[in-house]
Formats: structure tokens, sequence, C-alpha cells
């Protein structure tokens, strides 16, 4: 009897990463002549989004440019992020807010499984919580459905983990 393999297709932030990149974006938004006075400021709330705040549009769009900087830096994808409109706030200033993308969606880990069942690639696709699980007996049908998956655009950063021999 064949061994089954199996791989977990997951969208994960390292939140030590993001934290990193925020203190050099801070460092540099405060060293920078034309951001000093504009009371720019971006913070982590919690796990699962981030806090953009500056004097006004421009300096915000400056702000995120900084920021998505020393994400893609620090090899963060930026599709993880998901940018809400920009608020006005106090003494005329403005604020965006980032949500953290942790996790696959139902709807996408529909997607993602359809997509497998399509290709017509002998492999099973189950949906556990915020992962997709595939398994096989045949190890390169599991390279097939990576390099599928790395093809299409699911709109979130996929890694996959957990590959295992049995």
């Amino acid at each position: 009897m064949a061994a089954e393999n199996t791989f977990d297709v997951v969208s994960k932030v390292d939140l030590q990463e993001v934290k990193n990149a925020l203190d050099q974006a801070m460092k540099e938004i405060r060293t920078r002549f034309d951001l000093k006075d504009s009371r720019s400021d971006v913070k982590l709330e919690g796990e699962t989004a981030l806090q953009l705040a500056s004097a006004n549009e421009y300096t915000l769009q400056t702000v995120t440019e900084i920021l998505q900087q020393k994400l893609a830096k620090r090899g963060v994808s930026l599709k993880a992020f998901k940018y809400g409109k920009v608020e006005p706030a106090a003494n005329s200033s403005v604020r965006q807010k980032v949500d953290l993308q942790q996790g696959i969606t139902t709807e996408q880990a529909k997607e993602i499984s359809r997509t497998i069942k399509d290709s017509k690639i002998k492999v099973q696709a189950t949906i556990q919580g915020d992962t997709v699980r595939v398994s096989s007996k045949d190890r390169d049908a599991l390279q097939e459905v990576i390099a599928l998956l790395k093809k299409k655009d699911f709109g979130i950063d996929l890694q996959f983990t957990n590959y295992r021999s049995n």
C-alpha cells in the first residue's frame, strides 16, 4: 500500500517582521525632512490591523509608500494588507486603517479547492479551518498542485507548509 503525502496551503504573516518594518518606517519618517512636522504615525493595533495617521492625504500617501518599501525589504507580502478609506481626524489630520489578512477565508478556501479539483490532478483537497490540506499518493502530483496555485492569483499571499511524506 502506498503512503499518503500531504501539504497545507496557508496564508500567514510573520508579525515580528511586520513590527520590524514598522520600526524602520517610523525611524525614516522621523528623520526625513519633508515629514518631520507632519505628525505622521504608524501603529500596530493588536494582531489584525495597522493605523496610519498624518497631517494630510499627500503625506499619508508618502508614509504608506515608506511602509510598503520596508515591508517588502523584510519579505512580507503586500497582498496581506487591505487598505481602508482615508478618514478625517482631529486637528485637520487624516488617518487610514489597514487590515492584516491572517488565514484563508472560507470563500477563498473554496476557490482554491475548486481550482485544484478543476485541474484534474489526482489529489484530494480538504478545507480545515483557515487552511487547505492537499493529499495524494503521488509526490509529483503535489508538486503540480503547488505550481498550479503559484500561477493563479487568489488575491492573498499563499504559503505551502507542513509537507509530509508518510
